[in-house]
């Protein structure tokens, strides 16, 4: 409502503002547009912001788009990670580069149905979008349909062959990070693998990410003269198939003092199998793990984990998709999360 109790005036437009500034409408678009090469004073600069500032002036992006072929938006179609609070980084992350580079986010999420992928898909080339960002919780190659030619496409926590820019975190290193935790421990044996073997798994399909994740794994115990006594295939990385595949590894051998497993939720069931063992984490058995899923905090003892740095990943999404040719990988270090499961090995 206006002051008088009439209903509010209409918007104001950048004529408006350059008529309060005393400028010409073109001369007051290159200053609220930022050109770097106005040549106006800063009086001008000055006056300009104050009109806009005044009159309470929004620029009207929907014909910015049409005179520059950029609509400062950004879609962001996911699979299920906004509704997922294990990968909410990735939109955290998006969102606040989004704003840095004055731009906003259109969010859509199609729960991995093909049908609403077309759908999504549909809804933001409708709305011309400056890019779009495909993303995954868990990171994995991703089918994408056609688009139009010229479409900028970041693939994030996931890969197509057809877009070759993606962000993804650095598996290799993060593997192997893992295993030098429980080397800087002391832990030179009795270490198992709870979640990969490869002889059992030669046939099944894993994807990259998994498989950089266990080959830096291998890599670092190869150079540093170590094997490992058990390697426990578990295809599902869930609590209950943690539980069942340490609670046999235990029933098998009385060796194991370390257990590496493949994620924060295989770790969670290695936990209740230690414990009716009788054996305690860590003094008995030390244990380190992948993603600093949110459970791993919760854990007693804390679980040290190698963690998934999804709110950086988001941030580099959108400034590769905003950069002039978004191409080729990039990798993001994932971060080691200190918590009480490792501790020294028996002299």
């Amino acid at each position: 409502m206006g002051k008088d109790g009439s209903m509010a005036s209409k918007r104001a437009t950048l004529a408006d503002v350059a008529r309060l500034a005393g400028l010409s409408p073109t001369s007051a678009s290159m200053i609220l547009n930022g050109r770097p090469d106005t040549r106006l004073s800063q009086d001008a600069h000055d006056r300009v912001n104050a009109a806009a500032e005044a009159l309470g002036y929004r620029p009207n992006i929907a014909a910015r788009g049409l005179r520059t072929d950029k609509t400062l938006t950004v879609g962001f179609i996911s699979d299920l990670v906004a509704t997922t609070r294990f990968a909410s980084g990735l939109i955290k992350g998006a969102l606040e580069a989004a704003e840095a580079a004055g731009h906003v986010v259109l969010v859509l999420e199609t729960g991995g149905d093909p049908a609403r992928e077309a759908e999504a898909i549909a809804a933001v080339l409708d709305r011309q979008v400056d890019g779009i960002i495909f993303a995954t919780m868990r990171a994995r190659e991703l089918f994408v349909p056609d688009l139009p030619a010229g479409t900028a496409v970041v693939m994030l926590n996931a890969t197509n062959p057809r877009f070759p820019a993606s962000v993804l975190p650095d598996e290799f290193e993060g593997g192997a990070q893992a295993v030098r935790l429980l080397v800087q421990a002391g832990h030179r044996s009795g270490i198992a693998l709870m979640g990969q073997n490869d002889d059992v798994e030669r046939d099944a399909f894993r994807s990259a990410t998994v498989s950089r994740r266990v080959a830096g794994i291998r890599s670092a115990m190869e150079s540093e003269g170590l094997t490992f006594v058990a390697e426990e295939s578990i295809w599902l990385w869930e609590p209950d198939e943690g539980y069942r595949a340490t609670r046999a590894l235990l029933e098998r051998r009385d060796d194991i003092r370390a257990l590496l497993c493949m994620n924060d939720r295989i770790a969670f069931g290695a936990y209740q199998a230690l414990t009716e063992a009788g054996l305690s984490v860590p003094q008995d058995v030390s244990v380190v793990s992948f993603d600093n899923d949110e459970l791993a905090a919760y854990l007693r003892p804390g679980l040290t984990t190698v963690g998934l740095p999804h709110v950086q990943m988001g941030k580099r999404a959108v400034e590769a998709l905003l950069s002039d040719h978004p191409t080729g990988q990039i990798l993001v270090p994932m971060p080691v999360v200190l918590r009480s499961s490792i501790a020294a090995a028996p002299a």
